[in-house]
């Protein structure tokens, strides 16, 4: 509107300074100079509507968009690059440590872990006895960035045997899971869409197929990236707890420690030899019925033979 105006100005303007053979002239440049300057007023852009319901079939039947091209388009979707997060660890430790009473020294890994914000995901105890010391196993979650504290604090417990830490980076596989995720969320957002369009029998049952197909991969990759956060967030220390027995069994220095070591001796020989005869029994007890079957089956035989030849010396 302000061209037009501004070229209708120019023209009255120049058929009061000139003559009519000028003014040809001068509106010829004025209409040259609008033109030029990008005034003309722009094509009005055709921007197609959404489709009505029921129009998703007919257009497929007129040669617009197929279901599957529809389909096609609820998949692809511009998504803009994920934002690339920090470097992503996952970290594992394995520490062994020897200590006096493996289950206090457990209690105390526990409260460790919770002073740091971890938590114990497992726990297993053996009680001492005669031979053993005890022992208990420990699998603590921890906060990453409080890992190295947590550990140092851990290792006074007792006497470090052990330490292994692994550490794998997962950053590549977590921006993957993301980007994926993201594909997916637009892909399903948009197959909704259609969904509530599309009033065909047979678009709504393609459309409801592709969806819950996607939906389904988008809870899957969901819950792979939760866990793969967790452990990252969390890295999980194995604590294992021992305890070594204090002092070997004393040996004889006398006539009287002799004798008791000889009857521990004696006493842990019979108890060994009725394991074996146990073991032994059944074994013996079928071996002992099957020879007295044989042997009763060898004498009937021989007494029949004898009978037999008693029989024929009599008849000659």
């Amino acid at each position: 509107m302000k061209c037009y105006i501004r070229w209708v100005s120019l023209t009255l303007f120049s058929s009061y300074l000139f003559n009519m053979r000028r003014l040809l002239l001068v509106t010829a440049l004025a209409s040259s100079a609008f033109l030029l300057s990008g005034c003309a007023a722009p094509a009005p852009s055709v921007l197609p509507q959404d489709a009505a319901p029921g129009q998703i079939r007919d257009n497929s039947m007129s040669g617009g968009a197929s279901t599957e091209n529809i389909l096609d388009q609820g998949a692809k979707s511009d998504v803009p690059g994920a934002p690339v997060p920090g470097q992503q660890i996952i970290t594992t430790v394995t520490v062994t440590i020897v200590v006096d009473s493996p289950v206090t020294s457990a209690d105390q890994a526990a409260v460790i872990a919770t002073q740091y914000g971890g938590v114990v995901a497992d726990r297993n105890e053996t009680q001492p006895n005669a031979r053993q010391g005890g022992s208990a196993q420990l699998t603590l979650r921890i906060p990453s960035d409080k890992l190295d504290s947590a550990l140092e604090q851990l290792k006074q417990l007792g006497d470090v045997k052990q330490t292994a830490i692994n550490s794998t980076d997962v950053t590549s596989q977590s921006q993957d899971l993301d980007a994926r995720i993201t594909a997916l969320k637009a892909s399903v957002d948009r197959l909704l869409e259609l969904l509530s369009k599309a009033t065909d029998t047979t678009d709504l049952i393609t459309i409801e197929s592709a969806l819950s197909q996607r939906q389904a991969d988008l809870e899957s990759m969901e819950s792979q990236k939760r866990y793969l956060d967790d452990q990252v967030q969390l890295s999980t220390v194995m604590v294992n707890l021992y305890a070594e027995l204090d002092t070997p069994p004393d040996a004889p220095v006398n006539f009287w420690t002799g004798v008791v070591a000889g009857w521990n001796g004696l006493v842990g020989f019979v108890k060994v030899a009725l394991v074996v005869i146990g073991v032994l029994l059944p074994w013996l007890i079928a071996l002992g019925v099957i020879a007295v079957i044989t042997i009763a089956w060898v004498k009937l035989a021989l007494r029949r033979s004898r009978n037999k030849k008693a029989k024929s010396t009599t008849t000659t």
